[in-house]
């Protein structure tokens, strides 16, 4: 744990262990919604491992302060990073949320019904088809530019203040 949170520092650590109850909880929110409609999935076992996972994630967080670290840049501590950084990287986070978010919903969702809307040639299922597209498109994109310009704050606060 030590060498992790050296590596990453304490915010980039707790983000990356936020994985530890965040996934589970996200395979309870899949399973609840397609339990009722196929009686196949178990969505409490998920929800009582996330929990679990979250109390650990909790009990982790509380030590993450005692554990020393070296006195270097990092990527991901809060108190390091420019305004501009923390900018991008919130844009970031919004943006793969979004994503998320879209891939969720397209999971849980019968597709049958718009194909056979679109294959009809109606204007409307073919317009909210380009939407949902273009939204994923603006995702991604988003994504991308956020990272780029999120790395460039970050190259220009390790290089130090313009000389000039």
């Amino acid at each position: 744990m030590s060498r992790l949170v050296d590596r990453f520092g304490r915010t980039g650590f707790a983000a990356l262990s936020s994985l530890i109850w965040a996934l589970p909880m996200a395979a309870w929110a899949g399973s609840a919604d397609l339990s009722p409609i196929d009686k196949t999935a178990y969505p409490w076992i998920a929800l009582a491992l996330g929990l679990v996972m979250l109390v650990v994630w909790f009990v982790l967080l509380s030590r993450l302060g005692k554990v020393p670290v070296s006195p270097r840049e990092r990527r991901f501590d809060m108190a390091q990073m420019s305004r501009s950084e923390k900018i991008w990287i919130l844009a970031t986070v919004a943006f793969a949320a979004g994503l998320i978010a879209w891939l969720n919903a397209a999971a849980t969702v019968d597709w049958g019904p718009l194909g056979s809307a679109i294959g009809s040639g109606k204007a409307g299922p073919i317009a909210f088809a380009a939407g949902l597209a273009a939204y994923v498109v603006v995702m991604v994109a988003g994504i991308w530019v956020s990272v780029a310009k999120a790395s460039n704050a970050f190259r220009r606060r390790v290089a130090g203040p313009d000389p000039a």
